[in-house]
C-alpha cells in the first residue's frame, strides 16, 4: 500500500479558490498512491478565524467538487483534510472529507475536540458527536483531527471499532511541534496501529505551522517525516503489520475493562 501525505503550505495571501486548484493538482500528481491525505482546514487556514464565516461551505460545496474530481482522476482513497462546514440548520463544523477512488464522498467526520479553550474554534464551531471509521481496501481507517490527538480515549474507542490506520489531518503550530511528534507516536504504540498525521506548513492567522507530517508504525517507529515546508511524504506500508504486531505482542488483550474511580473517602483504610 502506498500512502502520500501532502503537507500543503497555507498562508493568507493565497485565495481559497487558488489553493483548491493547487491542492487538486498535487493530489493528481500522486497517481499510483492508494491513499492520499491533505491537512486540516487548508482551504481557509486553521487559525484564520476571521475567514471562516464568509468561507464556510456545505458538504456539496467547492472543496468537495474539486476533491471528488481529483480522487476520481487519481483513482485513490482521498482524505481531503477538513473544511469549515456550514450546516444550514445549525452551527459551523470542522468536517473531514473522505472520498473513494470513484470520487464518491464516502465518509465525513465532524471534529469532536475543538481547540481554543474560550476562543477560536472552541466558540466558533459546533462539536461533533460521532466516531467515524471507514472500511476500505487499504484497511479500516479511524478518523480524527488535530487537537483530537491529545485525547487517548477517542483513539481507544476507534480501536474498539476496528481501526488499523489512524488518519489525522492537522493545523498544528510550530511552538508545540514536539507534542505533535510525541503524541502521534504514543497513539500508534497504544493502539498498535499505523498513524498517518498530515500537518500544514506556512503561516496563517499569524500562527506559524509546525509541518513535520509523519507516518508511524504500530511499534512507534517513525517511517517517514517531512520537514517544515511544503512537501509530499510518500511511504509504502504493509497493512498486515498491524495484525502481526497485535499477535506477536498481545498487550491489548491485557486491558482491564470497566475500571471505575474509587468512591470518595474509601481510598484509605
Amino acid at each position: 500500500m502506498r500512502a502520500s501525505l501532502i503537507q500543503l503550505d497555507v498562508d493568507d495571501s493565497e485565495s481559497p479558490d487558488a489553493r483548491r486548484t493547487r491542492a487538486a493538482a498535487l493530489v493528481r500528481a500522486q497517481r499510483g498512491a492508494d491513499l492520499v491525505v491533505l491537512p486540516e482546514l487548508w482551504a481557509l487556514g486553521g487559525f484564520s478565524y476571521d475567514a471562516w464565516s464568509a468561507g464556510a461551505e456545505p458538504l456539496d460545496g467547492p472543496t468537495t467538487e474539486a476533491m471528488s474530481a481529483a480522487a476520481r482522476d487519481t483513482g485513490c482513497w482521498l482524505h481531503a483534510g477538513s473544511i469549515v462546514e456550514r450546516d444550514p440548520d445549525g452551527p459551523m463544523f470542522n468536517t473531514s472529507l473522505l472520498f473513494s477512488p470513484s470520487g464518491e464522498l464516502a465518509h465525513t467526520y465532524r471534529k469532536i475536540h475543538r481547540f481554543g479553550f474560550d476562543s477560536g474554534e472552541a466558540i466558533a464551531m459546533g462539536a461533533g458527536t460521532e466516531l467515524v471509521t471507514a472500511s476500505t481496501d487499504v484497511g479500516v481507517l479511524g478518523l480524527a483531527t488535530c487537537y483530537d490527538l491529545r485525547f487517548p480515549e477517542l483513539f481507544r474507542a476507534l480501536l474498539d471499532a476496528g481501526t488499523e490506520l489512524f488518519v489525522i489531518p492537522a493545523a498544528w503550530p510550530a511552538r508545540r511541534r514536539e507534542h505533535w511528534t510525541l503524541l502521534a507516536r504514543a497513539r500508534a504504540v497504544e493502539e498498535q496501529a499505523f498513524v498517518l498525521a498530515c500537518n500544514t506548513a506556512g503561516t496563517h492567522g499569524g500562527v506559524e505551522q509546525a509541518g513535520h507530517s509523519l507516518v508511524v508504525d504500530p511499534w512507534g517507529a517513525v517511517l517517514a517525516e517531512a520537514g517544515p515546508g511544503e512537501e509530499v511524504l510518500t511511504v509504502e506500508l504493509d497493512p498486515a503489520v498491524v495484525a502481526r504486531t497485535r499477535r506477536e505482542f498481545p498487550v491489548l488483550r491485557d486491558r482491564l475493562m470497566g475500571i471505575q474511580a474509587p468512591t470518595p473517602g474509601t481510598d484509605r483504610p
